[in-house]
């Protein structure tokens, strides 16, 4: 079997060699690479190339110094960079069994599927592995959420939540995923259509490092299911609804303490006009960042139509609320909304317009440079 194992990486330098080893022993037979795609910020890389000196597997090692897409971007790279039939993903932390491989790759052969999912939640799999009951609660949960709002797509699948799969290259359009989070699975089954087949696994404890897992990477989550689910425009509605309550709480409290409600306003934009751009760079417009203008630019963008959108506003809401008999916080709250769609077309055509590009097919990928790719293959020929 034509097959190369990518694995993201992010500081597992203690589990590299140890993982290597058994992919080794596991892949006996099969025409197998591995490929690191790492993002680590300690010596990891060291440790893969020391552990490629005497793998009987060659291995290649991709490292990244801006970590685009956290580590969903650093799979989708790993596939870009391959040219096997079959890639099969997996953690680089020893909890996804390198042992499973020939059991992925000769189930995806036999019943003739795009994507062979190793499950935790089939008879004869577990999540036991996961640190304490509350991660294993909230695992659950977040599987049983993503369930419910993908019914069609994730019809066959017990856990999309899982980073251990197989997967017929040739299957999955590279061009059409939009990396985010650590959830890339979730990722390409919404996106493509496939055919799916899973098979059961035990999750493992972890042997060395720390969970990646934390509160960014929720929020991640969450905004990745909302793009998914409704596109993009979801995000920032989300956002939009955060900043306009916390416009009115701002406005509101200042009028409680005796500010006048335009000065109330004024002040209330100002904070969340900067704090709704941070929330759009971090959760909404977070892979479009690299399109070309620098942070400063698109904050300087932002900031202008958001400046010139609230002074018109405001203007509206003094004239509104002096000519007629309602109250200031209900204008302010029509105008929010008012303007809700003219920030979205703005943002999404000039503050994050994509660059353009002459490749033939969206799913041709720029070629590697050779600043950024290191290669300790044990022989030569792509991955």
């Amino acid at each position: 079997m034509d097959v190369t194992i990518v694995i993201p990486t992010f500081n597992e330098g203690p589990n590299v060699a140890e993982l290597i080893r058994r992919i080794g022993a596991a892949t006996t037979g099969h025409d197998a690479r591995i490929l690191f795609v790492d993002d680590s910020t300690d010596d990891t890389p060291a440790m893969v190339r020391r552990a490629a000196a005497t793998s009987t597997v060659p291995v290649r090692l991709i490292h990244r110094d801006v970590a685009v897409g956290g580590l969903s971007g650093a799979v989708l790279e790993g596939l870009a960079a391959s040219s096997s039939e079959w890639c099969v993903v997996m953690d680089g932390d020893l909890q996804h069994p390198p042992e499973l491989i020939p059991v992925l790759l000769a189930s995806g052969v036999e019943q003739i599927a795009d994507i062979v999912v190793a499950s935790r939640h089939l008879d004869g799999g577990s999540s036991l592995g996961l640190d304490n009951p509350l991660r294993r609660l909230v695992s659950s949960s977040t599987t049983a959420l993503t369930r419910a709002m993908f019914p069609v797509k994730l019809r066959n699948v017990t856990d999309p939540m899982t980073g251990f799969f197989a997967v017929r290259r040739s299957a999955v359009d590279i061009g059409s995923l939009r990396p985010r989070g650590f959830k890339i699975l979730l990722e390409i089954l919404a996106r493509n259509t496939l055919t799916v087949v899973e098979e059961p696994f035990v999750f493992g404890k972890r042997v060395a490092g720390d969970s990646k897992a934390d509160l960014r990477q929720g929020i991640r989550f969450v905004t990745q299911l909302g793009a998914l689910r409704f596109g993009r425009l979801s995000g920032f509605a989300a956002v939009g609804a955060a900043g306009a309550l916390a416009n009115l709480a701002i406005m509101g409290g200042l009028q409680a303490l005796g500010v006048w409600y335009l000065g109330a306003a004024i002040v209330a934009a100002t904070v969340t006009i900067i704090g709704n751009f941070l929330l759009l760079e971090l959760l909404v417009f977070h892979d479009l960042r690299a399109g070309g203008r620098n942070v400063w630019a698109r904050f300087a963008q932002s900031v202008a139509f958001n400046g010139i959108e609230t002074t018109v506003r405001t203007a509206l809401l003094w004239v509104i609320v002096e000519t007629f008999p309602v109250p200031s916080l209900l204008v302010q709250a029509v105008l929010i909304a008012t303007g809700f769609v003219l920030r979205f077309l703005y943002h999404s055509r000039i503050v994050y317009r994509p660059a353009r590009t002459t490749a033939p097919h969206p799913s041709v990928s720029a070629p590697l440079s050779a600043s950024s790719l290191d290669d300790v293959q044990r022989q030569a020929g792509p991955a």
